[in-house]
Order: structure tokens, then C-alpha cells, then sequence
């Protein structure tokens, strides 16, 4: 009963003239935006059918290019053709039952709610795969007692799994370039002490500033220096990507509101797009970045290696990703009198050019 009752008083003292009533409107729970598929190569979506399969991809030959002088014998070269293997080796599936009774009583569609629900979360589930694969590092989902996937994850460790056959013979375990990796080493105006490869201590570069900083960097000297990465390696500047988490669009919203008024790109955005063009890149913010430890929030500007976050960025073409749901099947409960609904969603993703992918690792000052 949602009323109460002088003291003494006990005309209908049981409630009952109060029924509970249940809405039909249902709280649905709350939604991250899913980004990969906006920022890789999409072409395989249709080349997969069944979990184990290998999409060839031919690579591009290179050919030299020699010079002339007149009289000079022209040799044709032989040109070498080389493929590398994009493995659909990667499976999610849910499954759930209603009732026949909870069918024909409940006020709301459940097998509507929950189908709607693991669409979702198989989504969700494959971003974050994605995601953590091109910046090099495994995000493991972590289990409850029922051996559910929950949306807080174990700790994100280095990626040391080839996907199939390196792009890059330069490439690490991780199939990424060492020299695309940014640390804190990486920026001469710090002069704090401590390793060079230790996370990089990034705070707010605020207006009126005279001088660089000399124990942090920016957020937006960390885009330019990525951006001049890709510039060296000749990466198209059509395309270009960056991804970043909330801690990381906190500071830069600090250091420059301006960034996300209408001159910017910063109205009327979607699927995790905050910025439409920031030195030459689309911007996206996700709580799927790996995160080591405590995570990027964790404060100090010297000898952090332990906690801290990742961000990446790169162009459309560094990445290839496919997926699909493969099944999607409702059945009859042999055990009971009740429906299960079941499905099983497979993908791939296979780093095509590791010159094109730049990440980061860093930390709040």
C-alpha cells in the first residue's frame, strides 16, 4: 500500500482498495553505440557461412619503378603474388526459454524484449572483440556464476595471437607496427623521469597557454602526432578514423568546448560519432577501448605502466571485419511446455594494413 494511515485509523487495512498495476511500457536497459563496422573494411560480410571458414585476400603487388635513359633495355619484372587469410574463427551465441503459462499471462512480449536484448549484446560483444583486436590487446569477457557474459570485463591483456598469417612481416604478435605505437617516450617535451615506454600522462592544454607543457601532453598533440604517422606511411587522408574513450573526450572537451558546437560537426551526430572532422579524422567515443588495470582514469605523470587506458585511430581500409548471425531458431522445450529461442553469430576481423593503424596508451595527469 503506497498510502499511510493516521495512527488509529482502520477503515480497509489490508490495501487491497490500492491494486499494484504493472505498466506494459517496459524500462529498457541502457545501449552503447556499436562502431566497428563504421570504421573497417565491410566487403566479406557476404563471402562466410559457417564457423572454421577463410576468406583469401590477394594483395596488391608492388612494382618498381626504374631510370629511363634513351637506348636504355627495359626488363619487365616478374611480378609476385602473395595472399594472406581472413578466419571466421570467432562465435557468440544466446539462448533463453519462455514459458507457455508466462506466455499467455504476462502483460509484455518477453521472447520480443529479450531477442531485441541479445541482438544487442552480440553486437556489443563483437565491437569490443574488434576493437581491442586493432589496438592490440585481448578483451576477454568476464562470467558470472551462470557462465552469463556481463558487461564488466576481466583485465585487457597484450594481444599475442596471430589472426592467420601476418599483413606485415614488420608486425609483432600483436600484428601491429612497433613504431605505430605511441608511449610517452614518444613526446620530447616531457621531462619528467621515468621509462619511455610508460603510458602517456595527457591533461588539458587550457587557452592562454604560452609554452608547451613539460610533464603532460594534450589530447590534441596526440591526434597531430598520430596524424603525422599516417602521413609518413602515405595513408590516404580521406577515411581516417580515431576512436577514443570517455575519459579521453572529458579532457578534450575541457581543453576546447568549441570542438563540439555546429562549425565543428558536432550537432545532430550518431553510432558514437562526437566529431566529424578533428585534423583530418571522424572522432567516436566508446566504453569498448581496452583498459589496463584501473584504466585511463587513473591519475599520475610519471612511471604509470600499470593503469591506463588505449585509444587508436587509422583509415577504413587497415581493418577487415565479417560477421553475420548465422541461425536464428525457435523450438520447442523437449523437458518442458515452453519455447526456446536460440542464435549463434559469427565474425572475423583481420588487420589488412598495420601501417594504417596508430594507438596510443595514456593516462589522466
Amino acid at each position: 500500500m503506497a498510502f499511510g494511515s493516521a495512527s488509529g485509523y482502520g477503515n480497509l487495512p489490508n490495501g487491497v482498495w490500492s491494486p499494484v498495476i504493472y505498466s506494459k511500457q517496459v524500462q529498457l536497459a541502457l545501449r552503447k553505440s556499436a562502431i566497428c563496422e563504421a570504421i573497417t573494411n565491410n566487403d566479406y560480410f557476404g563471402e562466410i557461412a559457417n564457423m572454421g571458414d577463410s576468406v583469401k585476400i590477394v594483395k596488391e603487388p608492388e612494382v618498381e619503378v626504374k631510370p629511363y635513359l634513351r637506348g636504355t633495355t627495359v626488363a619487365a619484372q616478374d611480378l609476385i603474388d602473395s595472399d594472406f587469410s581472413l578466419n571466421i574463427d570467432k562465435a557468440n551465441y544466446f539462448a533463453f526459454k519462455v514459458d507457455d503459462i508466462e506466455d499467455a499471462h504476462s502483460h509484455v512480449n518477453f521472447q520480443s524484449l529479450a531477442s531485441d536484448r541479445a541482438a544487442y549484446r552480440l553486437a556489443d560483444q563483437f565491437d569490443k572483440d574488434v576493437l581491442g583486436y586493432m589496438a592490440g590487446y585481448k578483451q576477454t569477457p568476464a562470467a558470472g556464476a551462470t557462465g552469463n557474459i556481463l558487461e564488466d570485463e576481466s583485465a585487457d591483456t597484450v594481444n599475442n595471437v596471430i589472426n592467420g598469417t601476418k599483413a606485415n612481416s614488420a608486425a609483432g604478435t600483436d600484428e601491429l607496427l612497433a613504431v605505430n605505437k605511441l608511449k610517452k617516450g614518444d613526446f620530447g617535451n616531457i621531462t619528467t623521469s621515468s621509462a619511455g615506454d610508460h603510458s602517456i600522462p595527457v591533461a588539458a592544454r587550457l587557452s592562454g597557454a604560452t609554452a608547451l607543457p613539460t610533464a603532460t601532453v594534450s589530447p590534441a598533440m596526440i591526434v597531430s602526432r598520430m596524424a603525422r604517422l599516417l602521413d609518413q606511411q602515405q595513408v590516404d587522408s580521406q577515411g581516417r578514423w580515431l576512436v577514443i574513450d570517455p575519459v579521453m573526450m572529458e579532457v578534450l572537451r575541457d581543453e576546447d568546448s568549441r570542438l563540439l558546437n555546429a562549425d565543428f560537426g558536432g550537432s545532430g551526430l550518431q553510432n558514437g560519432m562526437v566529431l566529424n572532422n578533428f585534423h583530418g579524422f571522424r572522432v567516436y567515443v566508446t566504453s569498448n577501448l581496452p583498459a589496463v588495470g584501473t584504466g585511463a582514469g587513473t591519475s599520475g605523470s610519471a612511471n604509470q605502466n600499470t593503469n591506463f587506458g588505449v585509444i587508436c585511430a587509422g583509415h577504413d581500409s587497415a581493418v577487415a571485419s565479417a560477421e553475420q548471425i548465422n541461425k536464428t531458431e525457435t523450438y520447442r522445450d523437449p523437458d518442458s511446455f515452453a519455447d526456446i529461442v536460440r542464435g549463434m553469430h559469427l565474425y572475423g576481423r583481420k588487420i589488412l594494413r598495420p601501417e594504417a593503424l596508430v594507438s596510443a596508451k595514456y593516462n589522466i595527469a
